[in-house]
């Protein structure tokens, strides 16, 4: 397991603030933004491949940004990361659909099941993608299980809800908008016994 386990706070951000991870955040753009209007919360970029990550890695250094970290593992990894109850909120920020492959689905049972581990009790889940499919699995899947549900919605920029959280937008994302596409979105809470 890795040494900063449990003490991210501590040993890593030196503060108590409540702990926000990116999952698959590639050059770790809502990281970086998320940390720059809330400095009052710290965020992880987690992300398989490192070379992505340098992006976001050299801009939180260039402006000396203390509350923006990244760090490099299999999201499968995510529960020896990171002790029980340590994150309060997770992003997952375009993640690939895996049409096929329910098991590798970020928003699967087995996922969130392993974010249960991590998140403290009723700790929030928000997934932004341009996938109608895993957006239609997720939904479904959290109405299932009957998980408090606070926004879901197809249509992210023309649903009146997007806060200027949401307004952050990833070079990804930007292309997606300007062929007219839609970006869909939920935030959940994750209680423990569920």
């Amino acid at each position: 397991s890795c040494p900063m386990r449990g003490k991210w706070n501590s040993d890593y951000f030196h503060n108590d603030a409540p702990i926000v991870l990116e999952l698959g955040c590639g050059k770790g753009e809502y990281a970086v933004g998320l940390g720059k209007r809330f400095p009052d919360k710290n965020y992880i970029g987690v992300d398989i491949k490192g070379a992505r990550m340098w992006t976001g890695a050299k801009m939180v250094e260039q402006e000396g940004m203390k509350n923006v970290a990244f760090l490099r593992t299999s999201i499968e990894m995510i529960d020896r990361m990171f002790a029980p109850g340590e994150i309060s909120e997770i992003w997952i920020t375009f993640p690939d659909p895996q049409m096929k492959k329910v098991n590798k689905r970020l928003t699967s049972t087995r996922f969130l099941n392993n974010y249960r581990k991590i998140l403290k009790d009723g700790g929030l889940v928000h997934l932004k993608s341009d996938s109608p499919f895993l957006y239609t699995y997720t939904s479904e899947l959290v109405k299932l299980n009957q998980l408090p549900v606070e926004v879901d919605t197809d249509d992210l920029y023309h649903s009146g809800k997007a806060d200027d959280i949401l307004e952050i937008k990833t070079h990804y994302e930007k292309q997606w908008l300007e062929r007219g596409l839609t970006i869909k979105y939920l935030k959940f809470h994750l209680p423990h016994d569920g």
